[in-house]
């Protein structure tokens, strides 16, 4: 039965995570596991339920990385399984920790804050120990009441409050006393939080270019040259379009194209004729070089007047897909460069009229705390260039689109994503959706966004709470273990 219940967790948090994003069910998606440890009280085992349920939770969520690794990183079908079961084990020790702790705790009177604090502090963890992707908080993205914590606590707020009523449904489930529940009460605090902006229509406009590029495209310089040509008459025929007021910004995503800004002279001066003639800054992911000759997965602005104004280098780069991590150098990279893509070392905001853009690259949406500091340091619109085509037809476009979302609604910044073949999206300060463009499709459409300087308390201070968890749940975690003595039973002395 223990075995069913951790199983059980899994499948709901699976569901609670698109492609079937029947997000509600994030709220009760940990009880069964945490029913399952309050039955059993040996560690070791504590540890097994949470390594399954974890295992199969991270095969049931990023099953797509299966196939990048069969097909794009050339691993043939058994290397790409054997390669992301590998994952899975990997990443499902996160939950065999947190099944260990929790585990400890849950004969206390302080279970249900105690297993929340746990969660959401090993949820941070995700990131720093290697690779990080749908949070529990994520679920929450279209919830009007917890949303208003995100600009306080960011993703992490809301994966808090899931998990503390999933540990009070495995108490009541256990027919707990009530008073050890009592601390859902402290739930309806939420609506004394501010309201989430309205809904308004933004007072810029930018066109925003889909150009539907297929990962499996041979490129030679006829192919080449006819998409260059289709990006600019995708760019001019949405910017250029008569009665409408002019565009500020021209994005061009990241793609997967043979794109050399610094070193192909023609692609220069054709952005530059762009720019003079839309009299709009062009934005563009294009492959860098540092001194060393290494590559960089970079974005490079264009200002009008045609000149550079500027060039970010992609931070955090995708594990096994722009470098390959230690002891992993069997596995083929995804990427066709002649040697690791190096990451960048700073934070780079682009000027464009009295305003600054923050730009990050694709998988850098899923840190939060790495993205709060573009608006930290000034950036009053953040822009995300992504090519999710590796993801085929999977549900990881509406994850990775939905992880974006929560980053504009704790920074309340308007968000732009422009994607090669999809979601391409622009979301509003609360995260919500205002326009997007189906994908698959080559495009290019205007839309509207605004400016904002005001920062959140989650932009001042970052991740204070998570880290606030993680500390408060160990504590509790270790108070747990201490033994306790009662003089009314002489017996326990020692």
């Amino acid at each position: 039965m223990n075995w069913l219940l951790a199983l059980t967790t899994a499948a709901l948090l699976i569901l609670s995570v698109p492609h079937f994003d029947i997000g509600f069910l994030a709220a009760v998606a940990l009880a069964p596991l945490l029913v399952a440890l309050g039955r059993e009280w040996r560690m070791s085992r504590h540890f097994l339920l949470g390594w399954l349920a974890g295992s199969v939770y991270w095969c049931g969520v990023c099953y797509w990385i299966q196939a990048v690794l069969q097909v794009e990183g050339g691993l043939g079908a058994v290397g790409g399984w054997a390669c992301f079961f590998l994952f899975c084990l990997a990443k499902g020790l996160h939950m065999a920790v947190f099944a260990t702790l929790a585990g400890m705790v849950m004969p206390k009177w302080y279970a249900v804050p105690a297993v929340a604090a746990l969660w959401t502090g090993i949820e941070r963890l995700h990131g720093p120990l290697g690779f990080t992707w749908f949070l529990l908080g994520n679920a929450g993205i279209d919830m009007e009441v917890p949303m208003r914590l995100a600009p306080w606590t960011g993703v992490y707020g809301l994966s808090f409050c899931f998990a503390l009523m999933g540990a009070a449904v495995a108490l009541v489930l256990m027919r707990r006393q009530r008073r050890e529940i009592a601390w859902l009460a402290a739930l309806p605090a939420l609506f004394l939080l501010p309201a989430l902006p309205p809904v308004v229509t933004g007072a810029e406009q930018a066109v925003v270019v889909q150009p539907n590029i297929s990962q499996t495209t041979s490129w030679n310089p006829e192919t080449f040259e006819a998409f260059t040509r289709k990006l600019e008459s995708l760019s001019l025929s949405a910017a250029l379009r008569a009665g409408d007021q002019p565009a500020r910004l021209i994005l061009w995503p990241e793609m997967p194209a043979p794109l050399y800004y610094y070193r192909d002279a023609e692609l220069r001066a054709s952005v530059a004729t762009l720019a003079r003639l839309t009299q709009a800054n062009v934005l563009l992911g294009t492959v860098g070089h540092i001194a060393s000759n290494a590559p960089t997965n970079s974005a490079v602005m264009v200002a009008p007047n045609g000149e550079p104004a500027g060039r970010y280098n992609k931070v955090h780069l995708v594990p096994f897909g722009e470098f390959v991590p230690p002891f992993f150098g069997f596995v083929n990279k995804i990427t066709t460069e002649a040697g690791d893509f190096q990451p960048g070392s700073e934070i780079v905001l682009f000027p464009t009229n009295g305003h600054r853009n923050g730009v990050f690259i694709c998988y850098e949406s899923v840190f939060p705390d790495y993205v709060r500091q573009f608006a930290g340091k000034g950036a009053d619109v953040l822009i995300n260039l992504s090519n999710d085509g590796y993801f085929a037809r999977s549900g990881a476009r509406t994850q990775h689109l939905k992880i974006a979302r929560m980053r504009a609604a704790e920074n309340r910044r308007w968000l732009i994503r422009a994607t090669n073949d999809g979601i391409t999206a622009t979301v509003d300060p609360a995260g919500r959706l205002s326009h997007s463009i189906e994908p698959y499709i080559a495009t290019a459409v205007r839309t509207q966004f605004s400016y904002v300087s005001e920062k959140t308390a989650y932009t001042r201070f970052g991740d204070w709470f998570a880290w606030t968890c993680l500390a408060l749940g160990i504590v509790l975690a270790g108070l747990s273990q201490v033994p306790s003595y009662s003089r009314s039973r002489p017996e326990s002395r020692p």
